[in-house]
């Protein structure tokens, strides 16, 4: 679990825009499109991988992967939630 504190000030590194712990039904929609193949991040990697926990910024566009509760805030390694659509 993240520290509250430290979710407050963690903004997007592209936007500056706030982000939010990810809900289930949202996991669960990416876990679904991982399964498929139909996810990368955004330097093109494929997604082989479930993702336990993400911080969504607040325009809902972007993912950013948790990782052993560590939140992986680099521009490369988001997830593009648009493919979900």
């Amino acid at each position: 679990m993240l520290d509250p504190e430290l979710l407050e000030i963690l903004v997007c590194p592209e936007t500056r825009e706030p982000v939010h712990l990810a809900d289930a039904a949202l996991l669960d929609r990416v876990n679904e499109a991982v399964a498929l193949g139909r996810l990368r991040t955004k330097s093109g990697e494929p997604l082989k991988d479930p993702i336990k926990a993400g911080l969504v910024r607040q325009d809902g566009k972007v993912l950013y992967p948790v990782r052993d509760d560590i939140p992986v805030m680099l521009i490369d390694e988001s997830i593009s939630l648009e493919a979900l659509e």
